[in-house]
């Protein structure tokens, strides 16, 4: 994890730079403290998957251009463990597939995508609740869903055991670099 950390720190300097923000600006968009960003930045803090997610919102990103587009890269928070499989532009989006794992009883609160940003998720063990907050749906084994990801949503493990699942997110490459070149910011 070491050598992708200090990768992640070298790919959110540079995104950071590109957009014209200081360290301070990037920390606040985001929600997070400063000490943290430099330390996540100089790749001596192994980042939380929600801190990620938070980083990629406010710089106008999908989160694999943060995991260097790296097949295999793994990241997660307590409870949820996401595993990039596999990322590339397709259709005028980037298409991000990940193994996402939540633990027995674990409930992951996301925060909001860029807009048109769609995530599919189909289960492959266990039960889950998911969806945009305050309109998720209960889905089991085979079973899919899919929702607008332009605010925060949510993954719940519900039952006994873990839920496995395969996640797929459709970020438009139109929204993501014309959000990056307006300087919009927001999560």
């Amino acid at each position: 994890m070491e050598a992708l950390a200090k990768l992640v720190g070298e790919r959110l300097r540079a995104a950071r730079q590109e957009r014209g923000l200081s360290v301070g600006a990037l920390a606040e968009t985001a929600g997070i403290g400063k000490g943290s960003l430099s330390e996540v930045e100089n790749g001596v803090r192994n980042p939380t998957l929600s801190t990620l997610y938070a980083l990629a919102g406010a710089l106008g990103l999908p989160l694999s251009s943060l995991l260097a587009d790296r097949p295999g890269a793994r990241v997660s928070s307590p409870g949820v463990e996401a595993l990039l499989l596999d990322v590339r532009e397709s259709g005028g989006a980037t298409v991000e597939v990940y193994r996402l794992v939540l633990d027995e009883g674990a409930h992951h609160l996301s925060v909001p995508h860029g807009p048109g940003v769609v995530e599919h998720l189909l289960l492959t063990r266990g039960r889950a609740r998911v969806g945009r907050s305050g309109e998720e749906v209960e889905i089991g084994v085979g079973e899919s869903a899919e929702w607008l990801s332009d605010v925060a949503h949510g993954y719940a493990a519900l039952g006994d055991e873990p839920v496995e699942s395969v996640l797929v997110i459709r970020s438009p490459l139109r929204a993501v670099r014309a959000d990056a070149r307006a300087g919009d910011h927001e999560i």
